[in-house]
């Protein structure tokens, strides 16, 4: 059963230590996914764990109160939008400027609401002198946590207080044979009209039921013997008309729906290309192990020679340098060109995901990949691989015993993948390498 991580969002007006205080919740600094060329570095979300509980922060941007009234309501949006999907907030005020006209429009909207919402007071120094931060309880929204994120000071308590509040966790209504589908990218790439084509033209049994995620919308369905799922995304504009500063909160909900799916279509306009906010996208669903396919829409709307679909596809690859494994499928929905081959591809990745390898050929691939390529050592030390086997599935991870843990490169780790992908496939999904000493 897959279980959905709590969303704790971090809102408030520029330079209030909101960055500051996301880092310092998740560990460090967060801006890099992981040391692998093509793998986004602007990040706006990421895990942390407290007292066993793992949760997702979202880093949103600073809101500003502006005379103009088409500012005043980008704002608003983006605070809403915070506000829908996040289960808990994070109200961030600056304890040395005291409370602003920004702070108190945030906090009438945050009143209205029935979520969760902690008041954070940053940039404190003194935490004996309750003086300091006592005029943020005129704000309405209770007792404030003063903290100061550059230092870590209080940041303990303020994450005990937002594990308590944590929701407890839920799992899906859906038995674990169904298959569920994210159709997840930016708005107006065609992903409405991709689900709508889906579900018409295979003939299915459709019944549209609420989803249990905010805007989102579970189709359940079924094809042949197979039953699936599709969670389609595409309501994530409803509320943010406006363009562009409201556009990155439109990810939170795509974030939610990765986390219910199993596979993920990641719908590319073919007429923009791949954008930063796509690689954030199906960056997350990399990070969370899920198959993933690239879907290319409006594929009827390109002037094509006889090398241009070779063309396009290599500069994908180029943007998406971590994502090497996935299928392309250049569609129309418009046309329905090649929609009908969709759900093939997605059965084919639900395989691969899910895909057992025998230990003993899989310690003979391995063995045959040392030998071709023997590892490198380092400071004198010579890596040793003594063992692997495969701990799991969805995605396929897998332990490799050595002598030295601390000196296996990513490189090599990414050589040995290469070698396993070559031999087994896994096409369409992420995998996973935990590096063990032999005595572990």
């Amino acid at each position: 059963m897959i279980i959905l991580k709590p969303m704790v969002a971090i809102v408030g007006r520029p330079n209030v230590g909101k960055s500051t205080l996301f880092n310092r919740l998740t560990g460090g600094r967060t801006a890099i996914i992981e040391d692998t060329p093509g793998v986004t570095r602007d990040r706006l979300y990421k895990d942390a764990e407290w007292q066993g509980k793992i949760f997702t922060v979202i880093d949103t941007g600073g809101l500003e109160i502006n005379s103009d009234d088409i500012m005043l309501e980008k704002i608003k949006q983006q605070v809403q939008i915070a506000i829908e999907e996040a289960d808990i907030i994070l109200f961030v005020v600056d304890g040395k400027t005291g409370i602003t006209l920004d702070d108190q429009e945030v906090a009438n909207m945050l009143r209205k609401t029935n979520k969760e919402v902690l008041l954070v007071v940053n940039k404190i120094d003194n935490f004996q002198d309750p003086t300091v931060y006592m005029e943020f309880y005129q704000l309405g929204l209770g007792e404030p946590y003063p903290i100061s994120a550059v230092h870590g000071m209080n940041t303990g308590d303020l994450l005990d207080k937002i594990v308590e509040l944590l929701p407890e966790d839920t799992g899906e209504p859906y038995e674990p044979d169904v298959i569920k589908i994210a159709v997840v990218g930016r708005p107006n790439v065609g992903k409405s009209s991709l689900v709508n084509v889906i579900l018409g033209q295979e003939r299915v049994i459709v019944s549209d039921i609420p989803g249990t995620t905010r805007d989102a919308i579970d189709t359940p369905f079924t094809r042949g013997d197979q039953q699936y799922v599709i969670i389609d995304t595409a309501g994530m504009r409803r509320k943010s008309k406006i363009a562009d500063p409201t556009e990155r909160y439109s990810v939170l909900r795509a974030l939610r729906a990765i986390d219910r799916s199993d596979v993920v279509l990641m719908v590319i306009n073919a007429q923009e290309g791949v954008t930063e906010q796509d690689k954030r996208i199906v960056g997350y669903a990399h990070e969370q192990g899920k198959g993933c396919i690239l879907v290319v829409n409006k594929w009827d709307l390109i002037e094509k020679d006889d090398k241009t679909l070779h063309k396009f596809e290599k500069k994908i690859r180029n943007e998406l340098l971590f994502l090497q494994y996935a299928p392309i499928i250049f569609v129309s929905a418009l046309t329905k060109q090649r929609v009908n081959k969709i759900l093939e591809i997605v059965d084919f990745v639900a395989e691969q995901q899910a895909y057992r390898v025998n230990t003993s050929t899989l310690n003979q691939v391995i063995s045959e990949a040392v030998q071709l390529n023997p590892p490198p050592s380092e400071k004198g030390k010579n890596l040793k691989i003594l063992y692997v086997t495969q701990a799991g599935i969805k995605p396929p991870s897998f332990v490799i015993f050595v002598n030295e843990p601390e000196i296996m490169h990513f490189s090599y780790e990414r050589y040995l993948e290469n070698k396993i992908r070559e031999n087994f496939g896994f096409e369409g999904t992420p995998i996973r390498f935990i590096i063990r000493k032999r005595d572990e």
